[in-house]
């Protein structure tokens, strides 16, 4: 048999992906395993050693489908379910197998705050579309694989922190799922631990501003590394604090300790980190019993009520306590 999984974005949910690829392989080993996505997150699949090719979608929709056409797939395991998607299989013809969104049961938890949600992580969703394959979840949680050459060496992080250190992620796809920068900062200076920032180019200017509370102790790593070398950075990280975003999937991937904050999103969503059978220690920080939570599935560029208070009212000093005690 020949699949086709499809998940074109973003980083977080294409790693949420891994359980299915994983099983799928494991379990019918004779599977042709082929994944499809985005050229700019290829990346996160191009090493998992259970995926035979991958096809990326860059510039040219037609290429792609070219392309795809002269596979020959048996089946397509629809992962990511948009109208982009439909139109890929209405040109491909072929059976196919999609995850279901949820989509009205989101947009009545954030247009009326009646949570309708299923108590289920969306890898268990995910792992619904092979069932009738006989496929089960092996519950060997995330995976995240990082060739050699992106391995960070000891000598490119400062000597301050080659004994331990925390991760701290301060970027977020969207303003209304970050820390404000000051609140960073006050976190950061009742950290007495070394930390290194990491984000991508667009959070170096908030890194500088947030590593200048302690240039010895706070590392600013935003935009100075790749993808694959931020990951490393957080496989080798004793700690990782975290918005909702995608470098805390790839921190339960690694199985790390994890403190994660919500703004704008809920765990509820079903996308908080999923660690399988595997028990790890991890915090979820959340303003409960707030009329206008969740405002938004995904997230804004600022509060639409303006006073940000799903993110302001977190206390850094319970961050900080929860952070010391998982060091210990």
């Amino acid at each position: 048999m020949k699949f086709l999984i499809i998940r074109f974005s973003s980083i977080g949910d294409i790693v949420l992906t891994t359980p299915v690829i994983r099983c799928l392989k494991k379990q019918k080993p004779d599977a042709e395993i082929h994944f499809a996505a985005k050229q700019s997150f290829a990346t996160i699949v191009e090493n998992n050693p259970y995926i035979d090719k991958v096809h990326t979608l860059a510039h040219s929709w037609e290429t792609l489908v070219h392309e795809l056409k002269k596979e020959n797939y048996d089946y397509i395991i629809d992962l990511h379910h948009n109208l982009r998607t439909l139109r890929l299989k209405k040109e491909l013809g072929i059976s196919s197998f999609p995850f279901n969104k949820l989509n009205i049961q989101k947009w009545i938890y954030t247009n009326f705050k009646w949570n309708l949600m299923p108590d289920l992580h969306i890898v268990d969703r995910y792992m619904k579309t092979v069932e009738s394959f006989g496929i089960d979840n092996d519950n060997e949680g995330l995976e995240y694989f990082i060739p050699q050459k992106d391995e960070v060496k000891q000598k490119d992080i400062p000597a301050s922190h080659h004994a331990g250190y925390i991760g701290m992620v301060i970027g977020a796809a969207h303003n209304t799922k970050k820390l404000p920068v000051e609140k960073l900062k006050e976190l950061s200076g009742k950290i007495d631990h070394p930390i290194i920032l990491l984000g991508g180019k667009e959070d170096n200017e908030n890194g500088e501003q947030i590593a200048a509370v302690d240039p010895i102790r706070i590392y600013n790593a935003c935009g100075k590394f790749n993808l694959n070398e931020s990951a490393d950075l957080v496989r080798k990280s004793k700690l990782i604090i975290t918005h909702d975003t995608g470098l805390m999937h790839i921190a339960a991937a690694f199985k790390k300790k994890i403190i994660s904050v919500w703004g704008n999103t809920v765990p509820e969503f079903g996308m908080y980190p999923y660690y399988g059978k595997f028990q790890i220690s991890n915090f979820k920080f959340e303003i409960n019993g707030l009329r206008c939570r969740p405002c938004s599935k995904i997230g804004y560029a600022k509060c639409p009520r303006g006073h940000f208070k799903c993110m302001r009212q977190i206390s850094m000093d319970a961050i900080a306590d929860i952070a010391r005690q998982f060091l210990k």
